[in-house]
């Protein structure tokens, strides 16, 4: 059943483009408004500066994308993408050293910003009653009766090459980003001051991006490398206190990254060499050097936690639901961005199928439900980021609080990791929080679980792990495959 005749998209980034793949079936026409002038082919944009950087695309996403667009995981992989086991194709490096390979339950499809949009470009041009307009700006919403019972957006202002225009729509997504001007607009409109949470850890990140030698050293089993920021306090390079990946994508190619949480991050070509020497591990300089660069340095500072509380409005306007960074961004170190904002979508689509009327309380509802599924990986945020005495923001908490989760989450978070590696069960709770399927609370409120915690512990401290840890930061990591006999390898999640 159609729902009105015009939907609008502001913004042809990931989630705008999820966004329309959600509207499709419910509305005579869908109209893309996008700023850049889109490529045909994997190239960067200026819209998307964060696509020279690693994007983690979790398997929560990755279905949701999948179910908005059938055939989205083989077209990806088609094009370049990389399916893989991070448990058996990655080398990481977390506390003393080097993890042990062995089968898990997580496997992901590696790629960069650019192709995984290629590709959703590619679907979403599909779909016949969609189009998606190139090279214009959005400049500001039509409204009747904004703040009370009865208001609503009713159409968009735009500017093109061409001039000014105005379209009327019976809905409406805002998928502009970070730099969506939507609240400030409604605001002017008439609806109240908007509640605002943030939280910025001062991370920032770069990188740079390398073509792979057309033959692996024999030692490189590995395809993704991962450093993860030390844990001792005494005397050490600032470079171990980096988090860095060396991170495999199409076309034979990987990017570089190294980041952190409030220090200065190398700018150019020699400063990045250099500190990629100091890193804790001396694999990933080594690894570069083998690697031809094919790209300058990228720096990003632009990371912080912002939410803005849309849900929070006793009456939100009919005509106009937010998906992606316009209503909730988080920071990119997590890796929780374009799953949020297709989950979104397809949160979206969900109450567009049960919907009789676009009325008041179908808007209220959506927010409320997408309140609940952004409050997962918001908490997973928070939880790291409040432990930086760098951080500032509404969410910084007392400093009594922040101390205690600066010295709990992380050796938690390796206490958790090494209990995936030797017990099948955590392991398969594990996946799933960090791929948002699983929210954090649930997981350590499985009794099962925490039993099966409460028996690491104790046999970790006996000696008795099954699965050795700790292999040296300096030398090659093993390629010993230490997977339990009969361990298989899990099906492609499509």
């Amino acid at each position: 059943m159609k729902l009105g005749r015009t939907a609008v998209v502001l913004g042809g980034s990931a989630a705008g483009l999820c966004a329309a793949g959600a509207l499709a079936p419910h509305f005579s026409q869908v109209l893309v408004l996008e700023r850049d002038e889109l490529p045909a082919d994997v190239v960067h944009r200026r819209g998307v500066p964060q696509s020279k950087h690693p994007h983690f695309l979790l398997n929560s996403g990755r279905r949701a994308i999948g179910e908005l667009f059938p055939g989205f995981s083989d077209d990806l992989v088609a094009a370049g993408g990389l399916h893989l086991m991070p448990s058996m194709d990655a080398a990481y490096l977390d506390g003393e050293g080097w993890s042990a390979r062995k089968r898990s339950a997580m496997t992901m499809i590696y790629s960069s910003r650019v192709l995984i949009e290629r590709v959703l470009r590619d679907k979403v041009r599909e779909l016949a009653n969609v189009t998606i307009r190139e090279g214009v700006s959005v400049t500001g919403l039509t409204t009747r009766n904004g703040g009370t019972r009865d208001g609503a957006v009713t159409g968009v202002d735009l500017t093109s090459p061409t001039g000014d225009e105005h379209l009327d729509a019976d809905f409406v997504v805002d998928a502009m980003g970070r730099g969506s001007s939507v609240g400030g607009w409604l605001v002017a409109a008439g609806w109240p001051e908007l509640e605002v949470r943030t939280l910025d850890a001062k991370v920032t990140y770069t990188s740079r991006w390398y073509e792979l030698p057309a033959r692996r050293p024999p030692s490189w089993w590995w395809r993704h490398l991962v450093i993860m920021p030390t844990r001792d306090k005494g005397e050490h390079p600032a470079e171990h206190e980096f988090l860095v990946n060396f991170f495999p994508i199409e076309g034979n190619r990987v990017i570089a990254c190294m980041g952190s949480w409030g220090l200065d991050m190398p700018r150019t070509e020699d400063t990045f060499v250099e500190s990629a020497r100091r890193v804790r591990a001396p694999l990933f300089a080594a690894a570069m050097d083998r690697c031809t660069p094919t790209s300058e340095v990228h720096l990003t500072r632009s990371t912080g936690n912002t939410w803005r509380r849309y849900d929070r409005w006793a009456i939100p306007p009919r005509g106009l639901v937010f998906v992606g960074d316009s209503i909730c961004a988080f920071n990119p170190f997590y890796a929780q961005g374009i799953s949020s904002a297709s989950l979104s979508a397809l949160l979206l689509r969900a109450h567009l199928s049960r919907a009789q009327h676009l009325d008041a309380a179908f808007f209220s509802r959506f927010l409320a439900a997408q309140r609940k599924l952004l409050g997962v990986p918001w908490r997973l945020a928070m939880a790291r980021d409040q432990g930086y005495g760098c951080a500032v923001g509404t969410e910084k908490p007392p400093e009594w609080r922040r101390r205690v989760l600066a010295a709990v989450s992380d050796p938690a978070f390796s206490f958790i990791v090494g209990a995936a590696r030797e017990d099948p069960v955590i392991d398969e709770h594990f996946a799933k929080v960090f791929n948002l399927d699983e929210s954090l609370g649930d997981m350590l409120g499985n009794p099962g679980v925490l039993a099966r915690l409460a028996r690491h512990g104790i046999r970790a401290a006996l000696g008795r792990r099954r699965v050795p840890f700790g292999f040296d930061p300096n030398a090659e990591p093993p390629a010993t495959d230490y997977s339990p006999a009969g361990t298989t390898t899990p099906a492609v999640a499509r």
